[in-house]
């Protein structure tokens, strides 16, 4: 979740702007980078349980650890909440999960050494202060009112909020972990192509990365309990979004739909200010009860863009969000397959023919049935692990195609996709191999997943 914004940027004076501000985010192809951001639980090797903002096992003294190599804090009301380092930050979410949102690099080896480095920092800290990292989807074993809540005001804003909305909105914020991926687009029809293709494909990049069956210390019914919480978080901000699909796609269309998101907060002079439920409309003509005659600023609109949650979501770039968090090799194997599919032509068109004519009706399947199902959903007369091993596939042909080579290694960036072709094969996600340790080897006891998944 995004650090405080450092400067209040320009006043918008119409709706013209906001569209430019995505725009903004066109790229050649040449400029084209890759970000990654992973979230993973921070755990009390003694007890296992989430950790405290506070003490000698907490996340304060995990970023003030981390700051031996030179990261630096970013405070909010005297106290660190995140840290940044050339282009990387390193945030809290609202249950002290732990997130790298990485650099925007220019090849996958890059990325993939971004991500081992920082779990080299966390690790070495965590070590000495007793802390260790779960890489998991959902919080397999302590419940809801077990969770300490992080010092950060927009979450005390959010918490009150989504009590409203939805059933499952605090576990999102709670109990919940993803790994996900920046990538660029080079005009509004490329933007609106990748939109569509990753949209539509995100079931099945859930189906692969299924890493949360357990819930409270015991199996949930689903393999990804991480993608069921979504469908009772907030209706308002979540969802499909079917009118990317439609005739007329644009960044102004993104922009229609994100207007007509209520508001959570505004951030004015170090406070965050309670403006769920209001409108952003209103806020651009100075009519925000919280702030009369006062008119929104670029940053208010870029705030506002971090707090929609689509599966995919626009912003200067888009964001795959629909994976669980999970090891160390899953961490690289998403952008992975992301970029494999996205960023080469050829590709992009293969993945573009795999999903252009799937209805409105059978995307929505795949939204119902993933969760409980992951790679053996049923989709049409096959399964989402057919689905999934085609786009695979395509995604392989598009990193070959790249023919980018590690100098360490000697490998190009195909590499990575080797635990999601071992998936397609087996029709297993990480989480099938999870619920048969449960039943076999851990004798249901679930503290055995946090040496499992510990990185």
């Amino acid at each position: 979740m995004s650090a405080p914004p450092s400067e209040t940027g320009a006043p918008v004076e119409s709706k013209a702007d906001l569209i430019a501000h995505l725009e903004a985010g066109s790229k050649p192809k040449s400029d084209w980078t890759i970000g990654t951001e992973h979230e993973k639980f921070g755990f009390d090797l003694k007890t296992l349980r989430q950790l405290p903002y506070d003490g000698p096992s907490g996340i304060r003294a995990l970023l003030e650890g981390l700051q031996r190599f030179g990261w630096q804090p970013v405070l909010e009301d005297g106290n660190p909440i995140a840290l940044k380092m050339d282009g990387c930050s390193v945030t809290l979410e609202p249950g002290g999960q732990f997130e790298l949102s990485g650099a925007m690099l220019g090849n996958l080896h890059q990325t993939c050494s971004e991500v081992h480095t920082h779990l080299a920092q966390v690790k070495q800290i965590g070590d000495e202060i007793g802390i260790g990292m779960l890489g998991a989807g959902f919080q397999p074993k302590w419940r809801r009112d077990e969770i300490p809540w992080m010092p950060k005001g927009r979450y005390q804003i959010m918490r009150r909020y989504m009590a409203k909305m939805g059933n499952l909105g605090q576990d999102m914020m709670l109990r919940s972990c993803t790994v996900q991926t920046n990538l660029d687009f080079g005009s509004e029809a490329d933007m609106v192509k990748k939109f569509r293709v990753s949209l539509a494909l995100q079931p099945i990049a859930t189906a692969l990365f299924a890493n949360s069956p357990f819930y409270e210390g015991k199996p949930s019914g689903f393999k990804t309990f991480r993608a069921h919480v979504w469908t009772d978080t907030d209706p308002d901000r979540t969802g499909r979004l079917p009118f990317v699909f439609e005739d007329g796609m644009s960044f102004e269309r993104y922009v229609d739909y994100a207007l007509d998101v209520p508001m959570y907060f505004v951030y004015r002079n170090g406070e965050y200010l309670d403006a769920s439920g209001l409108s952003f409309r209103d806020f651009l003509v100075g009519k925000l009860p919280i702030l009369p005659g006062e008119i929104a600023t670029i940053t208010d609109w870029a705030d506002h863009l971090t707090t929609i949650f689509p599966d995919v979501r626009l912003k200067t770039f888009l964001e795959m969000r629909g994976a669980d968090a999970g090891p160390w090799k899953s961490l690289c194997a998403l952008p992975a397959f992301w970029v494999g599919l996205l960023y080469d032509q050829t590709a992009l068109d293969a993945a573009w023919d795999l999903v252009k004519d799937w209805n409105d009706e059978e995307r929505q399947a795949l939204e119902r049935d993933v969760p409980k199902l992951a790679l053996q959903a049923p989709f049409r007369d096959t399964t989402v692990q057919e689905i999934a091993r085609r786009a695979v596939a395509i995604a392989k042909d598009g990193l070959a195609r790249r023919n980018i080579v590690s100098e360490a290694s000697g490998l190009d960036e195909t590499q990575y996709l080797t635990p999601l072709e071992a998936s397609t094969e087996s029709g297993k996600s990480p989480a099938d191999h999870l619920l048969e340790l449960f039943e076999g080897d851990w004798k249901g006891n679930i503290d055995n997943i946090f040496q499992e998944l510990a990185y």
